[in-house]
């Protein structure tokens, strides 16, 4: 269905499954509690299904293993956990800031235990999916759309014309911003966010943000499922 329209836009082969798979995150306990979990089953397997339509037409799309990107994604990681209770989160801040006029209520955090039942299949069912999911799914996906697409546009409009090594500030800076007010752990986000756009400029190819993103995103959901730190999901 996609896939004439990605062979034919650079651009949207780049934003169009992020979007996608943003409208079903919004989606995300919008029909009872229990659709948090079923609309992360939709969208990981939606996601998985955008990635195979995107594999032609995005090059740089390739995962890359190496020690630095070992290195980067067990670091994120640890400074994640490591900082988690030492500033406000997102929606603190706004309200500290203005932004938001009242704290608004703390949702329940994504945990299926309290929602299927403590130890019940269903639970670690879709623990299994968002490990899959978070590990990689959305690596691919937020990768060549932060440091494939947006970084390299703001550097330039023809950004299939800037190379993915290059540096330079203001996209850098402006697309970790964004990367990072995605999630509610703004300040180790917006690190995170340093950290992968730097590995991109270092190794020159995006193939290696995607494994440590991949790595990060692995080791927090063993974290969370080991030490029960569900707020991290």
């Amino acid at each position: 269905m996609f896939r004439k329209q990605f062979e034919n836009s650079p651009v949207a082969v780049r934003v169009a499954p992020f979007v996608v798979f943003l409208l079903l995150t919004y989606c995300q306990g919008k029909f009872g509690e229990a659709s948090r979990y079923w609309f992360y089953l939709a969208k990981t397997l939606v996601g998985a299904w955008l990635l195979f339509e995107m594999r032609p037409f995005v090059a740089e799309m390739r995962a890359a293993f190496s020690w630095e990107a070992v290195v980067v994604g067990v670091g994120v990681c640890v400074l994640w956990i490591g900082l988690d209770g030492f500033y406000p989160k997102l929606s603190e801040l706004s309200v500290k800031v203005g932004l938001s006029k009242a704290a608004a209520v703390p949702a329940l955090p994504w945990n299926p235990h309290l929602q299927f039942g403590d130890g019940a299949m269903l639970a670690w069912f879709f623990i299994a999916v968002r490990m899959l999911g978070s590990s990689l799914v959305v690596p691919a996906l937020e990768e060549v759309f932060f440091r494939s697409f947006l970084y390299r546009y703001i550097a330039k409009a023809d950004f299939q014309s800037v190379a993915l090594g290059t540096f330079a500030a203001l996209p850098f800076f402006v697309t970790s911003a964004v990367f990072a007010f995605e999630h509610e752990e703004w300040l180790a986000g917006i690190l995170c966010g340093f950290a992968f756009q730097g590995l991109v400029i270092w190794k020159k190819r995006l193939g290696d943000a995607i494994v440590a993103h991949g790595i990060t995103n692995f080791l927090l959901g063993v974290w969370v499922v080991w030490k029960g730190a569900w707020q991290f999901w």
